[in-house]
């Protein structure tokens, strides 16, 4: 679970091509195209502009280069040339790129268009709670710490936290060591030493925690059909705190929630 120095620099290279796809994404207009058309311009941008690999393409015979989840899809949205984006949707594109043998993974939810103040503000509440997680991250530090901060700030603004998927271990692999749970106790769980790489990547709901995945094989929605919103970084321990790898421009200076 240990990565040297010099691993965690490949890692923060393809992190940060990683993020310059989320730039990327961000200068789109998302309204009106399908998901399959955004699968695909990603895929020739982490192809021909940054010579790297899509590695999800491939992985467990997964066919596409990132997951789409719209409105009440938790994760592992299919790309789609039926699924069209539509104002007032939200929508979490989650990516992993390799370069030089190692994978960077994060995801960010989109907002469509004008979404409405109940959909911003779970958006908003998730991705804050991914940092409340992501600033628990220390050499010293348990995983119940980061599980336990992320999952208080959810119950205190009303949504439940999805325990069926959870952060991991990343490196050549896109899944490894440890699990990284959303929720816990402060003070348990594996303890956090330098070097170790993983992802923090917390998918809240509007109702209930509950969900069910749909005949695909794939794609996980909410079992009441409400919202559900995540975010996600791959973070490094180091020697005095955590460094995100795939920290994205606008977020070099984020606010303290």
């Amino acid at each position: 679970m240990i990565k040297s120095s010099d691993e965690v620099e490949i890692m923060a290279e393809s992190g940060r091509l990683l993020a310059s796809v989320f730039t990327y994404l961000d200068g789109l207009a998302l309204a009106g195209q399908t998901t399959m058309q955004i699968n695909d311009l990603v895929e020739r941008f982490i192809v021909d502009e940054l010579h790297a690999r899509p590695a999800s393409k491939g992985q467990y015979g997964y066919g596409f280069v990132l997951n789409c989840s719209r409105n009440e899809v938790v994760c592992h949205g299919v790309p789609s040339t039926q699924d069209v984006l539509s104002n007032g949707d939200i929508v979490n594109f989650d990516i992993t790129l390799e370069k030089n043998g190692y994978i960077a993974d994060s995801s960010k939810t989109y907002f469509v268009g004008e979404v409405s103040p109940v959909a911003r503000r779970l958006v908003e509440t998730t991705y804050e709670a991914m940092w409340k997680g992501i600033r628990a991250v220390r050499p010293g530090a348990r995983l119940g710490d980061i599980g336990h901060a992320i999952e208080k700030h959810a119950k205190r603004a009303g949504y439940s936290i999805v325990r069926d998927y959870c952060g991991h271990g990343i490196g050549r692999e896109m899944h490894e060591k440890p699990e990284v749970l959303h929720f816990g106790k402060p003070g348990t769980g594996l303890t956090l030493r330098e070097g170790m790489v993983f992802t923090i990547e917390p998918m809240l709901n509007q109702g209930r925690r509950m969900v069910r995945t749909e005949d695909d094989g794939w794609t996980v929605v909410t079992v009441d059909g409400k919202l559900s919103a995540q975010f996600e970084h791959t973070v490094a321990v180091t020697r005095d705190g955590v460094r995100v790898l795939t920290l994205r421009p606008e977020e070099r200076f984020a606010p303290k929630f």
